[in-house]
């Protein structure tokens, strides 16, 4: 028996003082309704309504008893149905980093629009996006791990302005010269402002001699793409972000640097099972494994 149901019918008969009226209030055919008061009955071993009375449905004074607690506990349902649906409703938040492309994150909305997820997406930063998540601001964030650590794994290298080749970049070939006035520097933008790439790539710089003033981060990726676009400047970034910026972009010879990234939060399982084809596309990655 199912009780909530049971208690609906009684509630709306005991109001109209009729099965006919209450079955129609209740929105369910008479024998139905009268099936489950019976039932209702049995559950509770005492009979709601008077039988002795042939027209109207009088209660029995253990059916007065039980019609105030029987309707708190049909608008109880009620409410929990409503607050399920508005819950249902409710955007999913996601913070994603800042360099996802806007059309795959376009595409990313409308595959969890299918899986029955409606997405609150907010770009932001690998400090910010920790933050958030640590906050329980978002409700699932992509943050930026090891390598060893990510399901999605990003590899980076060099982009130029003014080199068109693809051969392996050596760090070497940027160690200053007495000759020359200025020297090369390598950008790194925002999103690769952490442990894993930042200090990877100095470490690497320090080895191939180059001067601490030649691997920096930029404020912006705007900031950074500006400074290789007027200059023979470098930027650390993936291979799809050199094309989007119509750069030329090479792996970094003997230092490979990657971004690594892994789905953290309350609903992580949840995204990441239902959209992780689509969040590799978006990071510009490949999953580590089938099931992200």
């Amino acid at each position: 028996m199912d009780l909530v149901k049971a208690c609906q019918v009684f509630v709306h008969v005991g109001e109209h003082g009729s099965f006919t009226a209450g079955a129609a209030a209740a929105r369910v055919p008479q024998p139905v309704a009268s099936r489950r008061v019976a039932a209702l009955e049995e559950h509770f071993g005492q009979r709601l309504f008077d039988r002795s009375a042939r027209r109207a449905a009088v209660l029995t004074t253990f059916g007065r008893a039980m019609l105030p607690p029987a309707k708190r506990l049909v608008q109880l349902a009620e409410a929990l149905e409503y607050h399920a649906q508005e819950a249902r409703l409710r955007p999913l938040t996601l913070a994603v980093p800042e360099t996802c492309d806007v059309r795959d994150l376009a595409g990313l909305d409308a595959a969890a629009r299918e899986a029955g997820l409606m997405l609150d997406v907010r770009g932001a930063g690998p400090s910010q996006r920790t933050e958030l998540q640590r906050s329980r601001d978002v409700r699932a964030a992509i943050e930026a791990v090891p390598p060893a650590d990510a399901t999605w794994v990003v590899p980076l290298g060099l982009a130029s302005a003014a080199e068109r080749t693809t051969t392996p970049f050596r760090l070497s070939a940027l160690r200053p010269s007495r000759a020359e006035a200025t020297y090369r520097r390598i950008w790194i933008q925002p999103e690769d402002d952490v442990p894993h790439v930042r200090d990877v790539l100095r470490h690497s710089g320090h080895r191939a001699a180059l001067l601490p003033a030649q691997i920096t981060v930029a404020p912006t990726l705007v900031a950074a793409a500006g400074a290789v676009l007027r200059s023979r400047d470098l930027l650390l970034c993936s291979a799809r972000q050199a094309d989007d910026l119509r750069l030329a972009w090479r792996p970094i010879a003997g230092f490979p640097v990657a971004r690594g990234y892994a789905m953290t939060g309350d609903d992580a399982v949840r995204v990441r099972e239902a959209l992780g084809a689509h969040i590799a596309r978006a990071l510009g990655a490949a999953a580590r494994n089938a099931d992200a």
